[in-house]
């Protein structure tokens, strides 16, 4: 499966999305007291796993991203896409 530019470029907006709104969840996690123990486990689980998800999402957004570069690069200097012509 080719994953395009743009698509990339949303999985990597979406990653550091992901990172950008858990840092604040985190902060006012660490805020919050008087709560039970399985409230900080709860919210503490659903933080990991969800940076694990936007640590995947950041990779498949940077790799496709790095081989779509490789590939235009590529098809430059065979000259794909050019029109020259030879009688």
């Amino acid at each position: 499966m080719r994953i395009t530019k743009k698509i990339s470029a949303l999985l990597l907006g979406v990653a550091a999305w992901n990172v950008v709104t858990y840092a604040v969840f985190i902060r006012n996690l660490a805020k919050t007291e008087g709560r039970p123990t399985g409230f900080y486990v709860a919210h503490t689980v659903l933080i990991v796993v969800n940076l694990v998800i936007a640590g995947v999402l950041a990779t498949i957004g940077w790799k496709a991203l790095r081989a779509e570069r490789k590939n235009h690069e590529h098809r430059d200097q065979v000259g794909v896409g050019t029109s020259s012509t030879t009688n």
